[in-house]
C-alpha cells in the first residue's frame, strides 16, 4: 500500500500547544447565564429526552460550532472552564454536560450496559481483571489510547485527594513521524490488528473484534490505538497471532505518545469540561490518590458522541445502531462518593 502523510494541519508538537491559554474556552458571564437558564428549564426531565432544540444556548452554541471545527480539522482537543461547581448539584451538572454535547453531536452507547452518559471513576475493579475497562479502574495511571466514537468527552465532577491529571497525545503527528521514520511499521498498522472485547460482545460470537489502527479514508485520518486491549486478544486461542513487526509498530507507537514530545497534561478540575477528536488524540491520565472516607474520589462523566460534521468514514467507525450495546440507552448514575 501507498503510505500517505495525512492532515498535516492537525499536526502539533507539545511545545507549540504548552501554552493551557491555545486550548482554554473560558466561558462569558453571558454564555453562562445561557446554560444556566436553560438547566434551569430542564429541571428534572430525563436527560434522554433533551436535545440540542430544548437546550437553547444563542450566543454559546456559535462558539460550539468553532469548537466543533478546531475539534474536526484542527487541534483535535479543547477544555471549556468557568462553570462554577458549587453551585449545581450532580444532576444539574450532567444537564449542563449533556446540553453542550447535544450541540456537538448525538450520544453513543459506551459499553453493554448502554451507557450513554456514563462514569469514570473507581468502581473496584482489579488492573489484571481481564473485563475490566479503564473508566472502572481507579488510582493508576491509563496509558493513551483510543475511545469508541467520533468525539470523547469528559466531565470533572470531584477530584481525588491529588493526582489524576488529563493527558491527550497528538495521533495525527505520531502517524506522520510514523510514516517517515518507520514506514514499514506504518504499514504494518494498516492492517486489521485484533482487539480484546472485555468480556462485552454479543452471546454466541467472538470475543474480539479486528480494527486497523491508521485508517485512511478520502484522505482523513482515522485512528483506534488501544495497546493493552490489542495485546490482550492474544488470551484467546481463536485470536489471530500478532506479528513480530505488529508488537513493534504498536511499541513504536506507545513510547512516541509517552515520550513528551506529542502529549500535553492538562489540569482537571471540578467543573471542566474537555472533548476530544478521538480519531486524531489518544487520551490518558495520571495516576491519583482517593479518599473515600473524607469523601475525596475522582469522579469524571464520560460521553461518546457521534458528530455530523463527519458524514463520510470507513465502515468500521460507523456507529452500529443495531449492536447489542445500543439496543437500550442508559444513563449511569453512580455515585462515587459512596
Amino acid at each position: 500500500m501507498k503510505l500517505e502523510i495525512l492532515e498535516p494541519q492537525c499536526e502539533w508538537t507539545a511545545d507549540a500547544v504548552k501554552d493551557p491559554a491555545l486550548w482554554t474556552e473560558w466561558l462569558t458571564p453571558a454564555e453562562l447565564a445561557e446554560l444556566d437558564a436553560a438547566t434551569k428549564a430542564n429541571a428534572g426531565r430525563d436527560l434522554r429526552e433533551v436535545g440540542k432544540a430544548d437546550f437553547p444556548l444563542p450566543t454559546l452554541g456559535a462558539r460550539i460550532k468553532r469548537i466543533e471545527n478546531e475539534l474536526i480539522n484542527g487541534r483535535g482537543f479543547v477544555q471549556i472552564r468557568g462553570v462554577d461547581r458549587a453551585a449545581y448539584s450532580n444532576d444539574e451538572m450532567c444537564m449542563i454536560y449533556w446540553g453542550i454535547g447535544a450541540h456537538l453531536g448525538k450520544p453513543w452507547a459506551q459499553n453493554k450496559h448502554g451507557h450513554i452518559l456514563g462514569d469514570v471513576t473507581d468502581q473496584g475493579k482489579s488492573a489484571d481483571d481481564p473485563t475490566a475497562r479503564g473508566n472502572e479502574l481507579g488510582g493508576i495511571k491509563l496509558g493513551f489510547h483510543c475511545d469508541g466514537s467520533d468525539l470523547v468527552g469528559l466531565m470533572c465532577l470531584q477530584t481525588g485527594v491529588s493526582g489524576g491529571l488529563s493527558a491527550v497525545a497528538n495521533s495525527v503527528a505520531i502517524h506522520n513521524a510514523m510514516v517517515r521514520e518507520v514506514p514499514e511499521l506504518a504499514a504494518e498498522l494498516y492492517e486489521p490488528q485484533p482487539y480484546d472485547y472485555r468480556g462485552e460482545q454479543a452471546p454466541g460470537t467472538k470475543p474480539y473484534y479486528m480494527i486497523p489502527v491508521f485508517t485512511n479514508w478520502h484522505g482523513r485520518l482515522f485512528v483506534r490505538a488501544i495497546v493493552p486491549y490489542i495485546l490482550a486478544s492474544q488470551r484467546h486461542p481463536e485470536a489471530p497471532r500478532l506479528t513480530d513487526r505488529a508488537r513493534e509498530a504498536l511499541k513504536w507507537l506507545d513510547d512516541a505518545a509517552e515520550s513528551g514530545r506529542w502529549n500535553v497534561i492538562i489540569d482537571f478540575t471540578p467543573g471542566d469540561i474537555q472533548f476530544i477528536n478521538n480519531f486524531h488524540v489518544m487520551h490518558g491520565r495520571t495516576e491519583y490518590v482517593d479518599d473515600r472516607a473524607a469523601g475525596k474520589v475522582r469522579h469524571l462523566k464520560r460521553l461518546w458522541l457521534e458528530t455530523e460534521v463527519l458524514a463520510d468514514r470507513p465502515p468500521v467507525f460507523q456507529r452500529n445502531v443495531s449492536s447489542h450495546w445500543s439496543d437500550k440507552a442508559v444513563i449511569s448514575r453512580l455515585d462515587a462518593a459512596e
